[in-house]
C-alpha cells in the first residue's frame, strides 16, 4: 500500500500541472482582462471630461491612454513578462501556498476564501448530513421492500426531487414560504441583529434562515444516494452467502445487518471523504445568489467575470489539490471497508 500511495501522490503533480497549465493557456485568450478593463475606465473618463460629444462617440481605439501608461498599468498586474515567466512565477507561488493577492479586492486569496467559506460550509455540511440520514435508511427500506406499495411511493418522490432542479425548488420555496406565507427570511445567513442576540435566539436565527436553502440542495442530492442503497441492497440479498446464512436459521435482522449491510454500503462509504471534505467547499452559484448568499460559489463565479485571475487561478489550485487528495482518501476506503482489494 505504501508504493501505492507514493505512486498516485507522484500522479498528483503533473494532473496538478496539467489543470493549471490548460487554464492559464484559455486566460491568456480570453478578451477583457484587467488591463483591458483599466484602460476602457481610463477612456472612457477622459471621454467623459469632453463633454457629451464625446460620451456618445463609441469606442476610438487607445485615444487618452498613451503607451507609457499602458505599461505602467501592464506592471502593475504583471503583465509585463512573458507568458512562460508568469506561469513559472506563479508555480513558485503555489509550491510555498502563497495563492496570489485579489486584482479588484485587494485581498490575498487565502483571505476571501476564509470569508466565504462559513456560508459554503453551512450549506455543504448540512446537505451532506441530511442527505445521508435520509438516504440510507430510505434506500434500506427500500431494498427490503421492493416491489411493494411503499416502494413504488417512495420512487415516485425520488423521482421528482431528482427531476426538479434545486434552483427551480428554491424560487418555489420562496414564493410560497418567503413572499406569500412570509414563514422564512428571503435573504442572507443571519439577521442584521445576531449579534445582539443571545445564544439560543443566535441558534433558532441561523437555522431559520438555512431552512429554505439547505431544502432546497437537499431534495434532489439524496435522490441518487437513496437509489443507489437500494440498488447496491438489492444486488446483495440475491447473492449465495445470504441465502447460506437464511438456511443456517440466522434471523432476518441479523442477515441484513451484519452481513448484507457491511457488502452494500461499500459504494456508499467510499464516497464519504470526498463527500464531507467536498462539503466545506461546495459552492452552489444558483442557491447562493436565490437567496444572496456570498460564498464560495458566487466568489468563482464573481472572479471569472471580472477576469481576477489570481482568485481563478489560486482557488482551482487549492481545489483540485483538494480533490486529487481526497480521491485517493477515497480509493484507500475501499481497503478499509473490503480488504478482499489488492492494489498491485
Amino acid at each position: 500500500m505504501a508504493s501505492y500511495i507514493l505512486k498516485r501522490l507522484l500522479l498528483m503533480i503533473p494532473t496538478l500541472l496539467g489543470v493549471l497549465l490548460l487554464t492559464f493557456i484559455v486566460i491568456q485568450f480570453v478578451p477583457g482582462g484587467p488591463v483591458e478593463q483599466m484602460v476602457a475606465q481610463l477612456q472612457g473618463r477622459d471621454a467623459g471630461g469632453e463633454g457629451a460629444a464625446a460620451a456618445g462617440a463609441g469606442y476610438r481605439g487607445r485615444q487618452g491612454v498613451d503607451e507609457k501608461r499602458i505599461a505602467e498599468i501592464r506592471a502593475l498586474y504583471g503583465f509585463d513578462k512573458p507568458p512562460h515567466e508568469r506561469f513559472v512565477q506563479m508555480l513558485g507561488q503555489f509550491a510555498r501556498f502563497d495563492l496570489g493577492k485579489s486584482f479588484y479586492q485587494h485581498k490575498d486569496v487565502w483571505e476571501l476564501v476564509k470569508d466565504k467559506l462559513p456560508v459554503s460550509i453551512s450549506l455543504g455540511l448540512w446537505t451532506f448530513f441530511l442527505s445521508y440520514l435520509v438516504a440510507v435508511p430510505l434506500g434500506v427500506a427500500k431494498a427490503v421492500r421492493a416491489g411493494s406499495r411503499f416502494d413504488l411511493v417512495t420512487t415516485m418522490f425520488v423521482l421528482v426531487g431528482y427531476a426538479i432542479p434545486g434552483f427551480v425548488l428554491g424560487v418555489a420555496l420562496l414564493v410560497v414560504f418567503g413572499g406569500q406565507l412570509q414563514w422564512f427570511p428571503l435573504r442572507g445567513l443571519t439577521s442584521s441583529n445576531w449579534e445582539q442576540l443571545s445564544l439560543p435566539a443566535q441558534v433558532v436565527d441561523y437555522l431559520w434562515h438555512i431552512a429554505l436553502p439547505v431544502t432546497a440542495m437537499v431534495f434532489g442530492s439524496f435522490a441518487v444516494t437513496a437509489m443507489l442503497t437500494k440498488n447496491a441492497f438489492l444486488e446483495e440479498i440475491r447473492k449465495q452467502y445470504v441465502l447460506t446464512a437464511r438456511a443456517k436459521g440466522l434471523d432476518e435482522r441479523r442477515v441484513l445487518w451484519k452481513h448484507v449491510m457491511r457488502n452494500a454500503l461499500i459504494p456508499i462509504v467510499t464516497g464519504f471523504p470526498a463527500a464531507f471534505i467536498g462539503a466545506f467547499f461546495t459552492g452552489s452559484l444558483l442557491i447562493e445568489t436565490l437567496f444572496s448568499l456570498d460564498g464560495l460559489g458566487l466568489l468563482s463565479y464573481e472572479s471569472v467575470i471580472r477576469r481576477d485571475y489570481p482568485v481563478v487561478l489560486g482557488t482551482l489550485y487549492l481545489f483540485t489539490l483538494i480533490g486529487l487528495v481526497t480521491k485517493l482518501i477515497s480509493d484507500l476506503c475501499y481497503v478499509w471497508v473490503d480488504p478482499r482489494v489488492k492494489f498491485d
